[in-house]
């Protein structure tokens, strides 16, 4: 089965940040990673220490896919209905991007020093 990458790009609405992070930690990846397919999710935030300034976004949430379908997997997502996948009034949909990366390359680790 492939294996897929959704990064989903966000921010949320001025004051509201506490609230934002509070549903999309407590409820927000649940509530995906039920969708078949899904079969991880972690959020981060971005760092103050950045090679290049103006990042558009303060938070990304990385989800790894497996599917041989992700288009059927993709719409599965967008099409649920917004009782199993509510959304918070905190997000700030003019401030938010989702991309689909498929990997083209095995993953490469540290080689372990044989010194």
């Amino acid at each position: 089965m492939a294996r897929h990458l959704l990064m989903a790009f966000s921010n949320p609405l001025e004051g509201l940040e506490d609230e934002f992070n509070r549903w999309y930690n407590e409820v927000h990846l649940d509530d995906v990673l039920k969708v078949p397919g899904y079969i991880s999710a972690q959020r981060f935030e971005l760092s103050p220490t950045q090679m290049v300034p103006g990042a558009p976004y303060r938070y990304v949430a990385l989800y790894e896919v497996e599917t041989d379908d992700l288009e059927a997997t993709s719409n599965t997502l967008q099409l649920m209905p917004q009782e199993q996948l509510p959304v918070s009034d905190s997000w700030d949909y003019e401030r938010c991007a989702t991309w689909w990366f498929t990997p083209i390359t095995e993953q490469v680790a540290e080689n372990p020093r044989s010194d």
